[in-house]
């Protein structure tokens, strides 16, 4: 089984891939490529075949559900455990539109993950329960233009520099976070991007 593993924290990336490798009865049974960004991720996503990509949310680049969405737009057979600290609705909710097989806490038992990546390469879904039911109910209201804009923002680019990275006129950049400023009831960008991530929408 040849796995991507995507975490920025390198420490937390040598431990999963060292859980990863002791959890098989040989070495020859599992790849493990390690990325330290979704940047990194995606070049090898593009450039190569993995069974699983296991991922981080919130990472430099590309968020884990950036790529997950890319992955289900790219109808690939490559399946996707989420792996974070946070269990916001939002997240959870986006997961699941992504077809993403595997949400879990990074504080979840060890056990726990090895057991969530063989239900989820067997093509089953496993996310929690009660994180599954955190996400019922509650509406993103951000498109993905939006949130893409809104997630630059956030790292402190100015609408020039956002206008750059995705392309698109400054005008236009204005009237994506004024929408989504709008949509979060707040007062400026910096607010709306605070409400968004406690969401789990950014």
């Amino acid at each position: 089984m040849k796995i991507l593993l995507a975490e920025d924290q390198a420490m937390v990336r040598g431990a999963l891939a060292a859980l990863l490798t002791l959890a098989c009865d040989s070495v020859n049974e599992i790849e493990i490529v390690e990325v330290e960004d979704g940047d990194k991720a995606m070049q090898q996503l593009k450039t190569a075949s993995f069974d699983l990509l296991l991922t981080d949310i919130e990472m430099p680049g590309k968020s884990g559900l950036e790529l997950s969405q890319w992955l289900q737009q790219k109808r690939s057979q490559t399946k996707v455990i989420i792996l974070t600290t946070f269990g916001r609705a939002g997240y959870i909710k986006r997961a699941l539109e992504y077809g993403v097989g595997g949400f879990l806490l990074k504080d979840a038992p060890s056990e726990d993950l090895i057991n969530a990546i063989k239900q989820v390469m067997a093509g089953k879904r496993v996310i929690d329960p009660e994180l599954a039911f955190t996400a019922i109910g509650e509406i993103d209201p951000l498109n993905d233009k939006e949130r893409r804009a809104l997630r630059l923002a956030s790292e402190g680019l100015s609408t020039s520099d956002i206008a750059s990275q995705l392309f698109i006129a400054e005008g236009t950049v204005r009237n994506y976070l004024s929408e989504a400023i709008s949509k979060l009831n707040a007062s400026n960008r910096i607010d709306a991007a605070r409400i968004a991530k406690q969401k789990g929408w950014l």
